[in-house]
């Protein structure tokens, strides 16, 4: 029998390897099929109406007093979150993007530290550096090939990160008082106000008919999978885990986002990137399994000594 603990790691693998997949999927969408702001609509109203239908076998009220925290997680973790990932993603190339969100463990403990008086163990900044140095060096080693890197694009993936960060740590309190899908509902409908505003215009002045057959099918995929499956993977994950090691799993991305790039270019474009996966970038993505390894287990006997 697996474990709640065990399903919960299951959980985090399978939300990051979507995550980093989609770093692909959706740059392949944008700008030219569509901006960045709509399909940050279409995602949250995807996922909104998703969400909506399970709500309906789950019968829970939400205390009015948590209403402002969960018009925050709404805020930070859906509309400023996708709003910034979305047009970041647009400007910057998909690794590059996949490198700068590795920042929010680092982000998370700090925070948690301060709001949550989680303690930080010599274990865990083992394992921040160890997965940093694997992340650092992925950039070293890959973001010369693909050129197209965007100083602001990089710096709105990092308010995304930071946004995110403090939503792992400020809706934590949240998941051990409510089921997962009471507080996702109402966190996607505050962010669906927050973001209707500043998106809406760009999604009306989308062209659908230009879309082929595999736009749609990517739109299905960042819409249900990074959306609405991951959203929803991670609540069940922090019920049972700490912000600090939910978030710890984001080094995943940067290795899947590289070794989906070198297959594709390879299979498919057959340009310059052929042969991306070398021996280096593969010792990288091991530095970076280590690092979420010694983040979300327990102490070790050797670092305790």
């Amino acid at each position: 029998m697996i474990s709640s603990t065990s399903k919960s790691h299951l959980a985090l693998l399978s939300v990051n390897i979507i995550y980093g997949a989609n770093y692909l999927i959706a740059k392949g969408l944008m700008p030219n099929k569509i901006e960045a702001s709509a399909l940050v609509l279409v995602r949250i109203t995807g996922a909104c109406l998703l969400f909506l239908f399970l709500k309906m076998f789950v019968n829970e009220k939400i205390e009015r007093k948590d209403m402002p925290r969960l018009a925050v997680c709404g805020l930070l973790g859906v509309a400023i979150n996708q709003i910034f990932s979305m047009n970041g993603l647009s400007l910057t190339s998909p690794v590059d993007a996949s490198i700068i969100v590795t920042g929010m463990p680092i982000f998370t403990i700090i925070i948690s530290f301060f709001i949550l008086k989680e303690p930080l163990t010599l274990q865990r900044i083992i394992g921040i550096c160890i997965g940093g140095l694997g992340a650092t060096l992925l950039i070293y080693f890959g973001n010369a090939e693909l050129g197209t890197g965007s100083i602001l694009g990089n710096l709105f993936i990092f308010i995304n990160s930071l946004a995110f960060s403090f939503y792992l740590v400020i809706v934590k309190p949240l998941m051990l008082k409510y089921k997962p899908i009471t507080v996702i509902v109402w966190t996607f409908f505050f962010g669906f106000i927050c973001a209707f505003p500043f998106c809406l215009g760009k999604l009306l002045t989308t062209n659908f008919d230009a879309f082929t057959t595999s736009n749609w099918f990517s739109l299905l995929y960042v819409v249900v999978g990074p959306t609405f499956l991951a959203y929803l993977l991670n609540m069940f994950a922090l019920q049972y885990l700490k912000p600090t090691v939910t978030s710890s799993y984001v080094y995943v991305q940067p290795a899947v986002a590289m070794i989906l790039v070198a297959i594709l270019s390879y299979y498919v474009l057959n340009s310059q990137y052929k042969g991306d996966i070398t021996l280096i970038k593969l010792l990288c993505c091991v530095l970076i399994f280590i690092g979420v390894y010694l983040i979300s287990h327990k102490p070790l006997n050797w670092i305790k000594k």
